[in-house]
């Protein structure tokens, strides 16, 4: 969603770093190509100038200029100041759901994802906070709506409002939340119909709704490639209704991210949570820090910890690091470690996680290095026999034709499978010995497989000291040297670009 953005201000922060000393010339000529840069990802113009103001303010003063790395403290400045347009004077409170049977009216646009959005956060209710939840479609105007919130509350394990036709919106509410009463729930979904900011009857309809459900949240559901107008729309259901945040969807999109910047810097409510998929688990928070560190390249550690504590269960990963310890590494580790990294968003999304490697991901896309060649990988391991897999030294000439033929692959692809599969056989070993990967399994899982560190809370020191077990955690998935999930001989074809 904001790779432009992220280009246009990694270029400006790049001239800015390089120099020596920085003359409030040179501040004011990167800010002002910073404001350009807010404008083209569709940020509003107030908003851009205020920012732009705010960072002026602090980084042209002698304390930045004659500092010893002055183009650090401009960004880092901006990064502040990026975190408080994002998050205003205070960070989203959790969702208000302690009061039996809480009820959540969901509003928003036609075809903004908000039926979706329903079932993800009912989902995430239940599996993370252990929520009985019922869900009540009150969409009498589309066809099969209703039916539609019904299938997706059986996908994700939630209990659905029986449709009765005819009823009337506030009638299905009235229903709802009497079901809802009797049958000991936590939490009650009130999914409305999608309209048209402008449409007055469907906005006393959901007023009339609001009255008699009386919601103790009210999310308004926002198209992220919407676009600027997605502020016009929060601010006129706002004045209507009465929100008390916005979900964005669509953030893994190719818009240019103007109104997550604007929304909450106009609309003054928070934004709860960002859509980035059409998978049920596809939600999270959103986290104005992490949101602007992934903005200005800085990546997000701790989202790739949370994604490495959700997808590794703590044995399997204990037997791993065991294995690894005594030098043991075949073709089913490899493969287990592929299918790992697609599980934690593939090449791309852990690269977009890792600190300064924002960059490298769209070289290393360009040169083929993407979850494709995982997936020939895997096709390439699936196809030996298990004797095979454990044990790669049987593979000789004509085990290896056949291996590439039934992949449907090169002899060459198998090559430099295994040629990987061997540096990092050797990494692991070395790694094993030198406590690494315990160190790695402790970040991961927690430190006795149980909470995970508070990654929030740690200094720059403590956070890089995690990014480095985390790096060797991943064990050079795809064969990195490194353990930074990347082919081996990248690091030599960013060097070339």
């Amino acid at each position: 969603m904001f790779e432009s953005l992220s280009e246009r201000l990694g270029g400006v922060f790049d001239k800015l770093t390089r120099q020596g000393a920085l003359t409030e010339a040179d501040v004011d000529a990167a800010l002002r190509e910073v404001r350009v840069a807010l404008l083209e990802a569709d940020v509003s113009l107030a908003v851009a100038r205020d920012f732009v103001k705010a960072v002026k303010g602090k980084a042209t003063g002698q304390a930045v200029t004659r500092s010893v790395t002055p183009g650090q403290q401009v960004v880092k400045i901006v990064h502040d100041e990026l975190v408080h347009m994002l998050a205003g004077d205070g960070p989203a409170d959790a969702l208000k759901i302690d009061n039996p049977p809480a009820a959540i009216l969901m509003v928003g646009l036609q075809g903004s994802g908000k039926t979706t959005t329903t079932a993800k956060l009912a989902k995430r209710l239940k599996e993370r906070n252990g929520k009985k939840v019922l869900l009540a479609s009150l969409d009498t105007q589309r066809p099969a709506a209703m039916e539609q919130l019904a299938i997706l509350g059986v996908q994700v394990g939630v209990d659905s409002l029986p449709i009765v036709k005819g009823e009337t919106a506030v009638q299905i509410a009235k229903r709802a939340k009497t079901q809802a009463t009797l049958g000991g729930y936590d939490v009650l979904f009130l999914d409305t119909a999608g309209r048209l900011h402008i449409d007055e009857v469907l906005m006393d309809e959901v007023q009339a709704v609001r009255d008699i459900a009386a919601p103790r949240e009210t999310l308004l559901v926002v198209d992220g490639l919407t676009g600027q107008d997605a502020v016009n729309v929060a601010t006129e259901f706002d004045g209507k209704v009465g929100i008390s945040g916005v979900v964005l969807t669509r953030m893994d999109g190719d818009g240019r991210g103007g109104a997550a910047l604007s929304m909450r810097a106009v609309t003054g409510k928070p934004i709860r949570f960002v859509g980035l998929g059409e998978k049920m688990d596809a939600i999270e928070t959103f986290e104005a820090e992490r949101v602007a560190g992934r903005i200005l390249g800085m990546g997000d550690i701790v989202a790739l910890v949370e994604k490495a504590r959700e997808t590794f269960e703590a044995e399997q990963a204990e037997r791993m690091a065991k294995r690894f310890a005594k030098g043991l590494f075949n073709m089913n580790d490899l493969k287990a470690q592929l299918e790992q990294m697609m599980k934690m968003g593939g090449m791309q999304g852990l690269m977009g996680m890792l600190p300064g490697m924002g960059k490298m991901a769209k070289v290393a896309e360009e040169a083929g290095f993407d979850d494709r060649m995982l997936r020939r990988q895997i096709a390439l391991v699936n196809s030996m026999t298990r004797k095979e897999r454990a044990n790669p030294d049987l593979l000789q000439a004509s085990r290896k034709r056949r291996i590439a033929l039934g992949a449907g692959l090169e002899v060459s692809e198998l090559n430099r499978l295994l040629k990987q599969h061997k540096q990092m056989a050797d990494m692991m070993k070395k790694m094993g010995k030198g406590g690494m990967m315990k160190q790695a399994v402790k970040a991961m899982m927690g430190a006795k497989g149980g909470a995970m560190p508070d990654l929030k809370n740690m200094d720059p020191a403590q956070l890089e000291e995690a990014a480095k077990a985390m790096r060797s955690g991943m064990g050079g998935m795809a064969g990195l040297p490194r353990g930074l999930g990347l082919p081996s001989g990248l690091s030599g074809l960013m060097k070339k670009k």
